[in-house]
């Protein structure tokens, strides 16, 4: 189980990677983190960076 970090306005978050499921843009450069089972994460940044992220943390080695 690999866990990354978003980073959010009111505080971060550790999610693990395989739970995110989708992606959607939100108002004031945020965006939407939807995850597997529960509600969607509003955290900071538009939404190529926080894919971009995503993905360096995902593949990152352990």
């Amino acid at each position: 189980m690999k866990f990354i970090s978003l980073h959010s306005r009111g505080g971060n978050y550790l999610v693990v990677a395989q739970n995110v499921a989708w992606l959607r843009a939100a108002e004031n450069g945020q965006t939407q983190v939807g995850m597997v089972g529960s509600s969607p994460l509003l955290v900071s940044g538009e939404i190529d960076d926080v894919a971009a992220s995503i993905l360096a943390q995902a593949n990152a080695a352990v």
